[in-house]
């Protein structure tokens, strides 16, 4: 299957970042085609600081090579370096309709922290030619995205149907221009932070998020004083949850298992249970962390530029294709 996916290049990625995309991504690209973009059009959507940008592209592309995004086996590119990503998103604005935009999810949800941009209004739809350029028959996404992925569907269907003869007599161009990309879920159970309160994420303060760059000491220090309950509580806290499924992932079923038991006993010894936790983390990080500090700038810019450059005709051919459908070609 031809798969594409992106990430922004927004800070620091944590291990909801790595269970929920990258470590699903590293078994995709085993026997599929793929294509990883830092969407770094997308990061712009939020205030930032231009001056930190650089070094956001640079350790997130550093990210994905360390947890095992082999260059050699996928491409990896930025989004700014193809334009083509932009020129098929305003072509594509022509059949967007303002009200799928208003009914997008994490619109409603980004627009209540940050200012309400046309960038981040119209974000779903530059989503979907970053999809539809590489005419990608897959989409690994977890479930905060699939209402994305849809809009990339409705737009391929609406497109083909709208535009399915060419206007210049003679062409010869017929048929479908896009496919209708296939949602594939995320298999990892969505990562709460370790506050219990919502989604792990990087916008919240560092102590809810144990990053793939954190310390030994800062990740043993962070699960020491993540939230749980008593572990005498009738109910089971989401905290309490979260830290025992992370448990499982980090160290199998069978650590898993033993501590559910434990805690439903009301007999959970929550000092024995964080730092065993803890060090199942710092386990798997460790090769990571090894990998990422072996990469050095200037192999992230050669692989980056490589990948743009192995895109290029494909991005061309589908923006002429499009243009053509659309009597846009003279």
């Amino acid at each position: 299957m031809r798969i594409f996916s992106g990430i922004q290049p927004s800070g620091e990625f944590h291990i909801g970042n790595y269970l929920g995309a990258m470590k699903n991504w590293v078994a995709l690209q085993k026997e599929n085609t793929c294509i990883f973009c830092i969407v770094d059009y997308h990061a712009i959507t939020v205030d930032y600081d231009p001056n930190e940008m650089p070094s956001r592209i640079l350790n997130a592309t550093k990210d994905l090579l360390a947890v095992g995004i082999d260059p050699d086996k996928s491409i990896i590119f930025l989004q700014s370096d193809r334009p083509e990503h932009t020129e098929l998103a305003w072509l594509l604005n022509s059949i967007t309709n303002m009200g799928e935009l208003s009914r997008m999810t994490q619109y409603k949800e980004k627009a209540e922290k940050h200012e309400e941009k046309v960038g981040l209004f119209d974000y779903p739809v530059l989503q979907a030619a970053d999809i539809l350029i590489y005419k990608a028959e897959g989409v690994p996404v977890g479930e905060d995205q699939v209402q994305h992925v849809e809009l990339a569907r409705d737009l391929a269907r609406r497109f083909n149907a709208k535009f399915a003869c060419p206007p210049v007599p003679g062409d010869g161009r017929r048929g479908q221009t896009f496919g209708e990309p296939k949602v594939l879920l995320a298999p990892a159970k969505r990562i709460l932070g370790l506050d219990g309160k919502g989604k792990m994420s990087k916008s919240n303060a560092p102590s809810t998020y144990i990053a793939l760059n954190d310390s030994p000491d800062v990740i043993r220090q962070k699960i020491g004083a993540a939230t749980t309950d008593t572990g005498k509580d009738p109910e089971i806290s989401a905290g309490t949850k979260n830290l025992i499924g992370l448990m499982g992932i980090f160290a199998g079923e069978v650590a898993e298992e033993k501590y559910q038991k434990v805690r439903e006993a009301g007999t959970i010894k929550y000092s024995e249970f964080k730092p065993a936790l803890a060090e199942a983390i710092i386990k798997e990080l460790a090769p990571i962390q090894k990998r990422r500090a072996e990469i050095s700038d200037e192999e992230v810019k050669k692989i980056l530029k490589a990948g743009a450059e192995k895109l290029a005709d494909e991005a061309a051919e589908t923006i002429k294709e499009v243009k053509e459908k659309m009597g846009l070609m003279i």
